[in-house]
């Protein structure tokens, strides 16, 4: 081409960022949309086990040992994360109200409550 031809024309990216990309053209027909993740039943299904020799690790038959970090202290009645407790019941709680409940309490559920989490105590 000449060479006025090539600076009058003007050259465009094929995609412009802001133009919305239709789905059609991102994914041809045929082609994934993105990656599939697969559940433990089906890695489990997948690899056949059963073949491996018992003490090579796999997903079955992995060990851990025991944390070393201090276990996270979780709120008898809401669930959420409990920085304080009452010390006349020994119960966890998360804020000002759940401890206007957990004082008000009776206490055979304070019993059930602690009974639930392995620490019941008889309390006077």
């Amino acid at each position: 081409m000449e060479p006025e031809v090539l600076e009058a024309e003007l050259i465009l990216p094929t995609y412009l960022s802001f133009k919305r990309v239709q789905t059609y053209e991102k994914y041809p027909k045929g082609q994934a949309r993105g990656r599939h993740w697969k559940h433990l039943k089906q890695i489990l299904q997948a690899e056949n086990y059963q073949n491996y020799p018992p003490d090579e690790p796999n997903y079955v038959n992995i060990e851990s040992p025991p944390s070393m970090h201090p276990c996270k202290r979780i709120c008898d009645i809401t669930g959420f994360e409990a920085p304080y407790y009452d010390p006349r019941t020994n119960l966890r709680y998360a804020n000002a109200d759940v401890f206007k409940t957990v004082r008000s309490l009776p206490n055979e559920y304070v019993q059930r409550y602690l009974a639930l989490r392995n620490a019941a105590v008889v309390l006077k």
